[in-house]
């Protein structure tokens, strides 16, 4: 967990807390506390007086990884990734044959560091921030623990509102604990999404890169000479679906919500016989019972957002959420948001 602390003196009895959580593959400091020119949004909310904190769950950034040391528990479909480093590797089954965490770990850990903050810092309550896969993780848990949560700003929010309520009847589950990722096919599935011109910079494909590498120490080493490869945890989910995002009316009730997305987003909205990879980012909005709910919708953007044009919008729009939980001076509706920042109902 990292603090970047804006409370200013004099009213710490008045300090907001703010949780950051990643998704799947980006650990949280190079998607929150990105140290380039204006795309911290960490530090942005530090700046407007907020308490932040920005965490990775077990198998990502620096906290510890587990069995992902051995690249024999790497998926043996990439294993020939692992070329020519590191040197001798021989591709194999893996030697720890399950996945690495599930939801029940993954909100465990969650609620560890929600209830230190709250110890600690002597709030009532903390604000959830979450990106991607982050909502399996905040959404379920804020349905269950309204009296720690004060707000959710779900950024671009995965949701398969058909997905399984119900853990696996046995744990942990086969399978492998690691996949891996090369800095040529993560970007280019991000540029899959960049069709505005101005959308990305041309420089963000290293600065990202380079961070995403200083957060993995032995994946850094591993694959080609001068990139290495992203190792991401491979981790079971269950939980978070229609009815679950529903229960008990908390969400949009005694949980605000807010749900922010790009408009060329390939991942939010996806068709799939699978329910468990069928999502929907606007089912999500219909399945919140509450009526304190709000969705945007970012022009030009895609799901690597934090990292393009719209990114100090995405800040100011998190900071006026945070501050008055409104969007457009509204509690409840649909809107769409401009390069410029121009938030309008959307047609």
């Amino acid at each position: 967990m990292r603090e970047r602390d804006g409370t200013p003196p004099g009213h710490l009895d008045e300090r907001t807390a703010v949780l950051m959580l990643h998704g799947r593959s980006v650990p949280a400091r190079a998607g929150f506390d990105l140290d380039y020119k204006s795309y911290n949004w960490a530090d942005a909310l530090a700046k407007a007086g907020y308490d932040v904190f920005i965490m990775d769950l077990q198998g990502s950034g620096l906290s510890p990884r587990p069995k992902m040391n051995d690249p024999r528990n790497v998926n043996p479909a990439q294993q020939q990734l692992l070329k020519p480093r590191p040197p001798g590797f021989t591709p194999g089954p893996p030697n720890y044959p399950y996945q690495l965490t599930n939801s029940n770990s993954d909100r465990d850990e969650l609620n560890t560091v929600v209830e230190w903050i709250i110890r600690e810092r002597g709030v009532e309550k903390v604000a959830f921030i979450g990106w991607s896969a982050a909502a399996f993780t905040m959404g379920p848990y804020a349905v269950k623990n309204p009296d720690k949560v004060s707000s959710l700003f779900l950024l671009a929010p995965i949701f398969p509102p058909d997905g399984t309520s119900n853990a696996p009847t046995s744990l942990p589950r086969p399978g492998f604990p690691t996949f891996v990722s090369t800095k040529s096919g993560t970007w280019k599935g991000w540029g899959n999404e960049a069709l505005c011109a101005g959308q990305r910079e041309a420089a963000m494909e290293n600065v990202v890169w380079d961070a995403i590498m200083q957060n993995d120490p032995v994946g850094s080493t591993w694959g080609t000479e001068g990139e290495g490869l992203n190792r991401i945890r491979n981790f079971v989910r269950w939980g978070w679906n229609k009815k679950t995002a529903a229960w008990g009316g908390v969400l949009g009730g005694s949980v605000p919500v807010l749900i922010a997305y790009g408009e060329h987003d390939l991942q939010v909205t996806t068709s799939s016989e699978d329910p468990e990879l069928n999502f929907s980012v606007t089912a999500l909005y219909n399945a919140i019972a509450g009526d304190h709910k709000l969705m945007v919708k970012l022009d030009c953007a895609g799901h690597s957002v934090v990292w393009e044009m719209q990114h100090k919008n995405v800040h100011n729009l998190s900071k006026h959420w945070l501050k008055q939980l409104k969007v457009d001076g509204k509690t409840q509706g649909i809107f769409d948001m401009d390069t410029n920042g121009a938030i309008s109902p959307a047609p």
